[in-house]
């Protein structure tokens, strides 16, 4: 009997994309799925969009809950989902049709419980991007200390759109909420849990970057929660990698302060203060591991040089940049 899967599409003010990508997983060779589309509290329309899409297709399931976020329609799937193994679409993006069936038969030659296709990034006008992941030539089953020393140093894809994984795997684990790189955290805590990942060369996932972004300022002031969110998690896979992976800890360091760098790149000059605890909690970090900075072998020149700057005089040196790129905006407009 052919095993089924669970796609939980995670559904919100989607109307300009949605179609397209139900329309595409409905289009999968592998025959036996379920589509769960969870609206998330939609307020443009997009409810009725997931009931007349359901009305075409018997495999579609729709759902309709109070506005809670990405996590909580996933973790809201996950506990309806009827299928052995679960897969996640986000609505903008699309996929090709053979991409469960590659995975499915993966899943089944080798080791393990997840299974990841590679990806390509798009934009909205369908424009090929650069890769942010760069696929293996070849399908390749990767150990789990493997793919967490590719996840510290930013190369893995921690993505679970681009991943089959066994349904026992969400017996115990949900994806956090309220709180943004939340994929990162899940699969971090799901490692400890399998020999590994396969991963696929296939470029079946197509991510459409749009113009709106969690990460994207409106204003000077405005500050996306998701650079604090990487260094919470920064400090966690420190914690994780010191107590089980030890081996790994000069790549834990480097991810940490990377993390950082990250961080005070995006922070406002308004917050950089000293009743901002948070802050001061990066900067504390930073001033603790100026030798790792200067010595470990995973970080840039250009990385050392920005952290040692910020490390220093963090506040300064922001300002000091702020006002070069406000400079040279003036003698562009003259």
């Amino acid at each position: 009997m052919t095993e089924k899967i669970s796609v939980i599409i995670p559904v919100y003010n989607s109307t300009d994309c949605l179609e397209r990508c139900v329309r595409s997983v409905c289009a999968q060779t592998y025959g036996e799925l379920e589509i769960l589309l969870i609206d998330d509290g939609s307020t443009d329309g997009t409810g009725e969009l997931c009931e007349r899409l359901a009305a075409e297709d018997a495999r579609i399931r729709v759902y309709h809950k109070e506005n809670g976020g990405a996590s909580s329609a996933r973790n809201m799937g996950i506990g309806l989902a009827s299928g052995a193994y679960l897969g996640f679409v986000d609505s903008d993006d699309h996929i090709e049709p053979e991409m469960y069936a590659l995975m499915m038969d993966a899943m089944h030659e080798r080791p393990g419980d997840i299974v990841q296709i590679s990806r390509d990034e798009v934009d909205e006008e369908g424009r090929r991007l650069p890769d942010v992941c760069i696929p293996p030539k070849q399908a390749r089953f990767c150990e789990a200390e493997d793919f967490l020393r590719e996840l510290l140093l930013h190369r893995g894809d921690c993505s679970f759109c681009t991943k089959l994984v066994r349904r026992e795997m969400f017996r115990k684990h949900r994806f956090p909420e309220g709180m943004l790189n939340e994929d990162f955290r899940l699969l971090v805590e799901m490692l400890q849990e399998t020999r590994g990942i396969t991963i696929l060369p296939e470029q079946c996932y197509h991510v459409v970057c749009r113009q709106q972004s969690t990460t994207r300022r409106k204003t000077k002031d405005s500050f996306s929660r998701v650079f604090i969110d990487i260094v919470v998690n920064a400090d966690r896979m420190q914690e994780l990698v010191d107590r089980a992976y030890p081996n790994l800890h000069v790549y834990a360091v480097r991810f940490n302060l990377y993390q950082r760098l990250d961080y005070l790149l995006h922070v406002p000059i308004s917050q950089m203060k000293r009743e901002n605890d948070f802050y001061r909690h990066v900067k504390r970090y930073l001033r603790r591991h100026v030798k790792d900075t200067v010595t470990n072998p995973y970080l840039t020149g250009k990385n050392k040089g920005y952290l040692l700057l910020l490390t220093s005089a963090p506040k300064l040196v922001r300002q000091v940049h702020a006002w070069i790129r406000m400079g040279s905006r003036n003698e562009r407009v003259a």
